[in-house]
């Protein structure tokens, strides 16, 4: 019996010891075991989160979930997307992104909606022009503290300011469109006595070319003319023709009263008045539509009518010239258009900026085939901001040899500005003027209504010293 009862005792002894010494060991592995043999887990509250198993094999870590919201584009970019992160989610066991795709006219609405319940995306698209203002704002988190230097260093140099708000990268784009290339009909060219191979380079030119090239029902040229294209097609010619936008740097004042604004005005009132262009605007000025139907001889529009053009009117390619918008006199390395475009940004009250950052960097500033994926699929209308992908795309087999490509990512990307981050209403005070001045009314009265009006308009809203990209912003 005694014997028994040592068993006994023996056997309950043992069993504590190793109950003690299972206490200890997780107690070991809650309190940094993990970090030790080098494996990482998100938390909430600084607790590890775990699952109950059976077995020899631990539980998974719970996944990092991330939201990310993207404007609805082409049904193509859409597809990428969707595609690429994917292939994200399948190759990385410690975050999950859910992708929703959110149509254009709804996303004010839903974003604004998400913000005030606490429910906003932790990463989106954004514009260029959008970023100053909500950086200042602290919407939007600066990512130089969750992505490697380097990936900004692979920056176009002329890109790098876009995303840059005093002296911190608030995103990474994703691509850049010139707002103005030229595009014209070969054919055409020909017929007129024009050579094919010599575009104009000059203002001067393109009205003298326009002129001889208007006839049998074809007009020389179509390009903006109306207030609301002209509002933002024309920036890069304000910078052509005066080096500079209408509003001082600090946003005290409108610089309208200059002689490059007043040839700008002129330009454009000859181009109209002479019946160049039509007297009215055939389609919106995104829209190159009424040249690929034979309307016009030269068209002045985005690098995205490129996807119109080899999607719509493939027939017409051969003979479609592309050059660079022609500049004030020649001089083809000053700016002539701005870039618009697309990146991605981390939400400001996003409860997961390492691995929204994560996302970022490896779906845009990563593998450069992903972006030469997305390239591919736009047609080339769109172009990189990287100097990685553009040195890759330069031996793709589908890339390097597309010459359209190459002369606007050479000749016109290089050259080209940011668009401005002032008001709309500024914008259109000028595009007002430059309609006016074309429909007959007197220039230096066009550019002094202006004036007035972008004067009242910063004293009203307060708007002098308020630039976000001022004092080394960009």
């Amino acid at each position: 019996m005694k014997q028994r009862r040592l068993k006994g005792l023996s056997w309950t002894l043992g069993l504590l010891l190793i109950v003690a010494m299972l206490v200890t060991g997780c107690g070991g592995a809650g309190n940094g075991g993990n970090a030790a043999s080098g494996g990482n887990a998100e938390t909430a509250g600084g607790n590890a989160a775990e699952e109950t198993t059976t077995g020899d094999n631990a539980a998974p870590k719970e996944k990092v979930k991330i939201e990310f919201w993207a404007n609805k584009f082409e049904e193509t970019t859409d597809a990428w997307f969707k595609k690429w992160t994917d292939e994200f989610n399948k190759t990385h066991d410690d975050i999950e992104v859910k992708l929703t795709i959110v149509p254009g006219d709804a996303w004010a609405q839903k974003l604004k909606a998400a913000q005030a319940a606490g429910k906003a995306p932790d990463v989106m698209t954004m514009n260029y022009s959008n970023l100053a203002p909500s950086a200042k704002q602290s919407q939007i988190l600066p990512l130089n503290d969750y992505l490697d230097p380097s990936l900004i260093d692979d920056l176009h140099d002329n890109v790098k300011g876009f995303v840059t708000v005093e002296g911190k990268y608030y995103a990474y784009p994703m691509l850049v469109e010139p707002s103005a290339v030229l595009y014209y009909r070969k054919d055409l060219f020909e017929a007129a006595g024009l050579d094919p191979a010599k575009p104009p380079v000059t203002w001067a030119e393109l009205i003298d070319y326009g002129k001889k090239l208007t006839k049998n029902g074809v007009y020389g040229l179509s390009t903006a003319q109306t207030a609301g294209d002209l509002g933002w097609s024309s920036w890069g010619l304000q910078y052509n023709a005066a080096g500079h936008l209408p509003i001082t740097d600090d946003w005290s004042k409108a610089d309208v009263m200059v002689d490059g604004y007043k040839e700008l005005l002129n330009f454009y009132k000859t181009l109209y008045q002479e019946g160049i262009m039509p007297k009215q605007q055939l389609a919106g000025y995104a829209d190159a539509a009424p040249f690929g139907q034979g309307k016009t001889a030269m068209q002045i529009s985005g690098s995205w009518s490129i996807g119109l053009f080899r999607n719509e009117y493939k027939n017409m390619l051969d003979n479609i010239g592309v050059a660079p918008m022609p500049s004030i006199d020649g001089d083809q390395t000053k700016t002539t258009a701005t870039l618009g475009g697309w990146t991605l940004v981390v939400d400001g009250k996003s409860k997961h900026p390492e691995a929204a950052a994560e996302y970022i960097g490896w779906l845009l500033a990563g593998d450069p085939n992903i972006m030469i994926d997305f390239f591919r699929t736009s047609q080339f209308s769109k172009f990189s901001p990287r100097k990685s992908v553009d040195e890759a795309m330069n031996q793709d087999p589908d890339a390097k040899t597309d010459e359209w490509r190459k002369l606007i990512s050479e000749k016109i990307v290089p050259y080209s500005e940011a668009e401005p981050v002032y008001p709309w209403d500024i914008s259109m005070f000028f595009a007002t003027a430059i309609e006016k001045a074309m429909k007959g009314e007197d220039v230096d009265k066009a550019l002094a209504t202006a004036e007035k009006e972008i004067n009242n308009f910063i004293e009203k809203q307060k708007l002098a010293g308020t630039n976000p990209r001022a004092n080394g912003g960009e």
